[in-house]
């Protein structure tokens, strides 16, 4: 092992500095990215961004944030669409190039990777990753699935969300744009996990979470980073318990988490984990400007 690696903490090296190093002599990197990575460069869901796309919706309900207004049972179907029409648009469609998402992927070109997210905007594929190494596990915002899951298939209609967003007045669509399942005749909704009643997952999600889970096998017992990188408490259970539980059964393996709050890290890997505290936008372009 480096020297860098066997003594993480060593003074001298900015946060920045110190993830690029890391990220150079590891033999493979597994990343976890949340919500974090895009606020980071700006895709925030809260504050001007929200305010300024949905007045409406925020005058009406009292709405918070967007992911508030995301989950929100709306007064009615023509209400969800024209909400979730507009949101997709934002964060899916439109959502323009994250640079922190450049940068990192920049970083781990001819390393090997791969990410899981539970993020569901467009970022990778606005930054051109090699899709085969992104898995999403909570959903995308660009796809459908059946509001009663009565069959395990997404289906992606872009052009009828522009036009739901076109046509949509009173924060209403057109009754004649709903979208309804061809099989049980439910209406479709946005592609989201629920914590009661999950989520469809299709052969295209299957296939993402075989290529996943055969690459930590294929990694397990190198000198492994598990990068977690904006993620928050809210579903533990995809991202922070797995990498830290991997690492724990890893020796040469790190946990380095980006986050400006503090969570808890177990007492097994305390001594091989990083936290870097400092701006993630920040942090990645110093990295990116060690690694490259």
């Amino acid at each position: 092992m480096s020297i860098v690696w066997d003594s993480f903490k060593q003074e001298g090296l900015s946060e920045g500095a110190l993830l690029g190093s890391l990220i150079q002599e590891a033999d493979a990197v597994v990343v976890g990215i949340g919500a974090g990575m895009s606020a980071a460069d700006g895709f925030k869901y809260i504050g001007e961004r929200f305010n300024e796309a949905f007045p409406d919706f925020i005058e009406k309900y009292g709405l918070l944030d967007m992911l508030q207004a995301f989950l929100y049972n709306f007064e009615s179907i023509e209400e969800y669409w024209a909400f979730q029409s507009r949101f997709v648009a934002m964060n899916y469609l439109d959502q323009p190039v994250g640079p922190s998402y450049v940068n990192l992927k920049e970083m781990l070109e001819g390393k090997p990777y791969h990410v899981i997210t539970t993020n569901a905007d467009n970022a990778f594929y606005a930054a051109e990753y090699d899709m085969d190494k992104v898995f999403y596990k909570q959903g995308e915002y660009g796809l459908f699935q059946c509001s009663k899951q009565c069959h395990q298939q997404t289906y992606q209609d872009h052009d009828l969300l522009r036009e739901m967003v076109e046509r949509q007045e009173n924060m209403k669509v057109p009754s004649e744009l709903i979208p309804y399942c061809p099989e049980c005749g439910a209406p479709l909704e946005i592609n989201k996990r629920d914590a009661e009643t999950g989520m469809v997952e299709d052969a295209d999600f299957k296939a993402q979470e075989a290529r996943y889970e055969a690459f930590l096998k294929e990694v397990a017992g190198q000198k492994v980073l598990y990068l977690e990188i904006g993620v928050g408490h809210t579903t533990p259970q995809f991202i922070k318990h797995p990498f830290q539980e991997m690492t724990a059964a890893n020796e040469d393996a790190l946990f380095v988490t980006m986050n400006a709050k503090n969570y808890r890290i177990p007492q097994a890997i305390k001594e091989r984990t990083v936290h870097l505290k400092g701006d993630i936008a920040q942090n990645i372009q110093e990295a990116h400007e060690v690694v490259r």
